[in-house]
């Protein structure tokens, strides 16, 4: 259990450097859905291996990241809903 939790936290985190490295390098934009499911997901791992580990700030900060994320993709199909 605890090597599967290691290796969720660590696709976490290459989704979420992944994402960012991706939209610095002009290779991603902030506006697609790629970008947002790939910080979704990185931060979902981080919350498991967070709340796995009892770093529960981490835990709490990244349940954040994912509402944010999560509103951005709702703003995103609401603003293409209405073209």
């Amino acid at each position: 259990m605890k090597i599967a939790v290691e290796v969720i936290g660590w696709a976490g985190a290459a989704l979420i450097l992944g994402a960012y490295a991706l939209l610095s390098a002009g290779r991603l934009k902030a506006e697609t859905m790629t970008y947002h499911l790939m910080n979704i997901l990185g931060a979902a791992g981080f919350v498991v291996n967070s709340g796995f580990n009892g770093a529960f700030p981490s835990a709490a900060m990244n349940v954040i990241w994912i509402g944010i994320g999560l509103y951005a993709l709702r703003q995103r199909a609401a603003t293409a809903a209405r073209t």
